[in-house]
């Protein structure tokens, strides 16, 4: 039986989720994957000439990695993910005040700019990752639109200063890609990871 049909059927295998992300938990559930949450720790400090790419891939694969480490049981594999936003080449973090936040949704507005999310699955003998490309399109963000969408909390721990899952639904005009990779995990591409691993 294969991965798809075990969803359906409710046969899956069990995981470990190395992640805090309630988004990211949410979609296992969406998967009907039956998982137990680890808390890692890994260097997230973006390396010199490191592009998005390497970084998204290699801070899944260490936090799944780092998970497995810490498994109680090493025979069930390690979900680690990542996701960053990038415009420019150039990755958005999360913002440290209003000013960062403005400064970014300023450049995201009216315009397109890609997030990356990348999966990674480690167990005793395996380790398999994928990467996930997303373009997304953002309306024109007024100033005043800015400022009150700072206040309601949301963007002041979101990378890019925004949650597509949020408020800041209502800025989207386009999606090119996955909406749930832009949410922090993407079913279809997680799917085949987890088919591709048990097989």
């Amino acid at each position: 039986m294969n991965y798809r049909c075990a969803v359906a059927f409710n046969q899956l295998k069990p995981i470990y989720l190395a992640s805090a992300s309630p988004r990211r938990a949410e979609l296992l559930r969406q998967m009907n994957v039956e998982f137990e949450l680890l808390s890692v720790d890994v260097d997230e400090m973006l390396r010199e000439d490191e592009t998005a790419e390497q970084y998204v891939s290699r801070l899944a694969l260490d936090k799944a990695i780092e998970g497995h480490k810490a498994a109680k049981n090493k025979e069930i594999p390690v979900l680690g993910s990542d996701t960053a936003i990038c415009i420019n080449n150039k990755i958005l973090g999360k913002p440290v005040d209003f000013h960062d936040a403005q400064r970014m949704l300023r450049l995201l507005s009216n315009n397109k700019h890609q997030v990356l999310t990348a999966v990674a699955l480690a167990g005793a003998n395996k380790h398999l990752s994928i990467i996930q490309s997303s373009n997304v399109y953002l309306r024109k963000i007024s100033d005043a639109e800015i400022k009150a969408y700072w206040e309601t909390g949301e963007p002041k721990d979101k990378a890019g200063a925004y949650a597509i899952q949020g408020l800041a639904a209502m800025f989207i005009s386009r999606i090119e890609g996955s909406y749930s990779g832009v949410m922090g995990l993407p079913i279809h591409e997680t799917a085949d990871l987890l088919e591709n691993y048990y097989q």
